[in-house]
């Protein structure tokens, strides 16, 4: 410490002059703190806290970042106690954070919702396996053709009513928590089917299966939208189609070796699997702060996305947008049906409803069901059905593969236009292939086996996962449950039309125009969606939303 004759040494003043001076300074000092009390406790804090130089290297700088993360959060208006909530309490431990990135907990996240899409795999697949069996002699359940097509019906049912359930569940009760609620009789249908020796118990099994894939429709895409950084979105929503793919070829490769008793077994595992994978999951942040929860969604935000710039800008998005509607008044019954007309629920219906419609109707379940007998045109006779089957579930599974790696590179609109083109023209070309030979054996059947396999290609890395991507993204907070119900209500509806006509259409109208039919819809389709698919790619799925909001402005 400095004495008063060391301070006035350098001065010019007498020393009687200058401790005068420093007399009148405190007492100025004095009177400053009377007129602001507040500012010596300020100093006293900042002295404090003031981290000394081994503390500077022994703390890690995300505390600074969190301390400024909470103040954003306070500072947006919302009504969080902010006199009573501390760091602790809307933050998870720096321990765990420091041990698990943001993004192995998204992949967990989504891993949950994954499994149980799945499951849904499984289901679409078990059909080709199980009818075959219950037709050798020592079956324990005799079937007619009748019979088998009821079977194989009934899982497809109640698919279109499952998404229209599923968008009111996970509004009312969440999204994980729907997510369990699914899970409770996916286990129970494949119970029911491992331990079915009469047609009963078998179509109750797959009754209770397929209403379970109708309600992940728009469960699954929904959450892992809710959950995913918009940098690697794109990737885990692309993994919803190569769920499908990859059940759909594990229920063939299993069903091909094992009882189909035994297979059902073996899918009650997944279920199970994903009741443990959603118990290490929060809900959605963006449902529980929607719904008023704003302390426990700050936590879920802050434990699947970390304290990035990008996560608290998103954040502070979300919190300010559920200011604005805490801040409107309560609408009638007649308003909230008056508000369904808004532009943020008409167009991306409308777009999804194009978009799966083209999806559909481009053929991709009815090549799938006639594969076979497409190869046998070609081929000829005397081709092993089980190894042809196998070999285009792998196709379909690489390239499932594919469209999760180039959904992370490139837009969605790109993707689309490309995959649409392609599947238009490898459908014209199959269907030119038949009409020039008309059923004669011929030297270039390397050509329709081709066309097949670029079909299969094409539509596997753009329209097939797009559709299901999309749905979780385009539509508002308040109205995604049902949007995201609707829409994916129309791809079940979709799809029992194009297989039940399938068969139909190639008897009367032939091959030939049935797949020229189908080729024509996919390339109107792909120019509809040039000019009202908005890209996506790189979004928070609040920019998306106020896009909508713009009723003048264009959404492509």
């Amino acid at each position: 410490m400095f004495t008063t004759n060391e301070l006035t040494a350098g001065s010019s003043l007498p020393p009687k002059i200058t401790a005068t001076r420093m007399g009148e300074d405190r007492a100025e000092n004095a009177e400053n703190l009377k007129e602001n009390p507040k500012s010596e406790e300020d100093t006293k804090t900042t002295a404090e806290d003031k981290p000394t130089n081994t503390q500077k290297h022994t703390e890690p700088k995300k505390i600074e970042e969190r301390s400024q993360y909470v103040q954003n959060i306070m500072h947006s208006g919302l009504s969080l106690h902010s006199n009573i909530i501390k760091d602790e309490m809307l933050l998870p431990d720096s321990k765990t954070v420091a041990r698990f990135s943001p993004l192995w907990k998204q992949t967990l996240a989504s891993m949950a919702a994954i499994c149980l899409t799945f499951t849904a795999g499984l289901t679409s697949g078990y059909s080709a396996i199980l009818l075959p069996q219950l037709k050798d002699s020592d079956s324990t359940i005799p079937t007619d053709e009748s019979t088998a097509s009821w079977i194989a019906a009934m899982a497809a049912l109640p698919m279109a009513p499952g998404c229209l359930i599923a968008g009111w569940l996970m509004e009312k009760f969440g999204r994980r928590n729907a997510h369990y609620m699914v899970c409770a009789p996916f286990l129970l249908g494949w119970i029911l089917i491992a331990c079915a020796n009469n047609l009963a118990l078998m179509l109750l099994g797959r009754f209770f299966t397929g209403l379970c894939v109708g309600l992940l429709g728009p469960l699954g895409p929904v959450f892992i939208s809710e959950t995913t950084d918009p940098k690697y979105r794109g990737i885990f929503l692309a993994g919803i189609s190569l769920a499908i793919a990859v059940g759909i070829f594990v229920a063939h490769l299993i069903g091909t070796w094992v009882h189909w008793q035994w297979t059902a077994l073996i899918c009650c595992v997944f279920p199970l699997i994903s009741v443990f994978l959603l118990s290490m999951i929060p809900e959605s942040p963006t449902w529980l702060i929607a719904k008023g929860e704003v302390e426990d969604g700050v936590k879920a935000f802050g434990w699947l996305r970390g304290y990035s710039d990008e996560a608290k800008a998103e954040l502070k998005g979300i919190l300010e947008k559920k200011k604005i509607e805490d801040a409107k008044p309560i609408m009638t019954l007649k308003q909230k049906l008056i508000s369904l007309k808004s532009p943020e629920l008409i167009k991306p219906l409308f777009i999804m409803i194009i978009f799966f419609v083209t999806c559909q109707f481009s053929g991709v379940n009815a090549v799938a069901f006639y594969s076979i007998e497409i190869i046998e045109k070609a081929v000829g006779k005397g081709i092993d059905h089980y190894l042809a089957m196998l070999v285009i579930d792998s196709m379909r599974t690489v390239m499932s593969v594919v469209a999760c790696v180039i959904c992370k590179k490139y837009g969605r609109r790109p993707l689309c236009m490309i995959s649409g083109i392609f599947t238009a023209l490898s459908m014209v070309g199959l269907s030119m292939f038949l009409y020039f030979t008309d059923g004669k054996q011929t030297n270039m059947t390397w050509f329709p086996l081709t066309c097949l396999m670029a079909y299969i290609c094409a539509i596997s890395i753009g329209l097939v996962p797009l559709p299901w991507m999309m749905c979780g993204e385009l539509f508002p907070t308040k109205v995604r449950g049902l949007g995201s119900g609707i829409s994916s209500a129309t791809t079940f509806v979709s799809f029992f039309i194009v297989v039940k006509t399938a068969p139909g259409m190639m008897t009367n109208l032939g091959e030939v125009l049935t797949f020229l039919l189908y080729g024509v819809i996919a390339l109107v389709g792909t120019g509809i969606l040039f000019f009202i698919l908005p890209e996506t790619k790189g979004k928070s799925l609040q920019e998306i939303e106020d896009k909508f909001k713009k009723p003048k402005e264009s959404i492509a």
